[in-house]
Formats: structure tokens, C-alpha cells, sequence
């Protein structure tokens, strides 16, 4: 199994360090965010990308999402397109920090294999204070899907982790406070707006803000 940090210990700068050091560095760690146990890569290292893939036992042919933690990120990793410019910007200034994931073309700084040899990225800021403080200590960017094996029921709290995957990994963030427990929305915004994934965030509350979308 892997080193179980727990969240009182997560809030020392040394450890906070270490810990970020070791994710750049290469190690796969699973984490709290809003929504869900996340299992998270630094998306510069190709190789601790493909670890995410083996040891969920996931095809390649679903791409992971990056999570940011803070909006000055945005535009180094996806292009925000003139056409959704001004949609695309009210939904970040409604919903980010939170449980929406945008669907935008990436740019080169991130890997194909990341995102199933595509041309887009899903990108979110989530609403969870370790998450968003460990994302920043690793450069504010980090590959990330749910902390779950292919088939397993999504983690919605940290007994939820199976043994399989908490040995699969380097590090665990133990954090006891209750999350959403529901998977983020996701929302295409290259073209017309068309919601992939309906989940924390309801079609109604996006259509509040951006109108009709498919």
C-alpha cells in the first residue's frame, strides 16, 4: 500500500513539499477533491501517466481530465476559442471552482497519451482546499480521473478506496471530510455547447447561464 498521509499532517509545509516533490518527481497519489477520490499525475511525465492507465485497468481510449488550481492555468494547457469565448468564461466565473468539466482543444504542453491521442482536454478547478493546495505545489496542473479500478464503484469517500488501488499507488491523502460524492458534469465548449456527462451541476443551471445547449 501506498503512504497514507493524513489530513492534519497534509497542512505541513515539509510534508506539503515532500509530498509535491514526489509527485513531479513521477508518483502516482490518490486524493480528496469535491466531487470525488481522485488518482493524479504530474502531465509532464509520460510514463506516470501510463501508471494511471495500468493501474486502473483502464483502456487508453478514455482520456483523463487536468485539474487546475486556479484560472491563470487555463490558457497555458487549452485554447478558449473566440467563437465560446464569452460563454466559456461565464460558466468558469459561475461554476469554478466546482463540480463542471469543460471540454476545450488542447494545446502541446499536454501529452496524447493523456487524453487518447485527441485534439481536446477537459479541464476543472476543484472546490477542495487540499486538492487545490497540492495542485499548486505541483506546478498547478495534474492529470487526474477517479481513484477507482475499471468496474469499481466510484470512491465518494476515502473507505471507498478498494485495497486494490490503494496498493497500487505511492501516495493517499486519508481526508475524513464528507464529499459530493458525485461525478462532475461535463460539457463540450469547442463548438456548440453539447453536455457529455450530466452530473454535480444539472442542465438547468447551465442553461441559467449560457443558454440552450444540446
Amino acid at each position: 500500500m501506498g503512504k497514507i498521509i493524513k489530513r492534519d499532517e497534509f497542512y505541513d509545509e515539509n510534508k506539503i513539499n515532500e509530498i509535491s516533490k514526489m509527485v513531479v518527481d513521477g508518483s502516482l497519489i490518490i486524493y480528496p477533491t469535491d466531487t470525488v477520490y481522485g488518482l493524479g499525475a504530474t502531465i509532464h511525465n509520460i510514463e506516470s501517466i501510463d501508471k494511471i492507465y495500468t493501474v486502473k485497468e483502464r483502456s487508453h481510449n478514455s482520456p483523463l481530465i487536468a485539474l487546475l488550481s486556479g484560472k491563470k492555468y487555463l490558457e497555458k494547457i487549452a485554447i478558449v476559442n473566440d467563437k465560446n469565448r464569452k460563454k466559456i468564461m461565464k460558466l468558469i466565473d459561475e461554476f469554478w471552482p466546482g463540480g463542471l468539466t469543460i471540454i476545450l482543444e488542447k494545446k502541446e504542453i499536454i501529452p496524447s497519451n493523456m487524453v487518447s491521442n485527441g485534439d481536446s482536454v477537459g479541464v476543472r478547478i476543484p472546490d477542495h482546499e487540499i486538492a487545490l493546495k497540492l495542485i499548486e505545489n505541483c506546478g498547478g496542473i495534474l492529470a487526474t480521473t477517479s481513484a477507482n479500478i475499471s468496474g469499481e464503484n466510484t470512491p465518494k469517500n476515502f473507505d471507498d478506496l478498494s485495497d486494490r488501488i490503494k496498493s497500487r499507488v505511492d501516495i493517499l491523502i486519508e481526508d475524513r471530510t464528507p464529499l459530493k460524492g458525485v461525478e462532475s458534469t461535463i460539457i463540450d465548449m469547442r463548438e456548440t455547447p453539447i453536455i457529455l456527462r450530466e452530473g454535480h451541476i444539472i442542465r438547468e443551471e447551465i442553461e441559467k447561464i449560457i443558454g440552450k445547449v444540446n
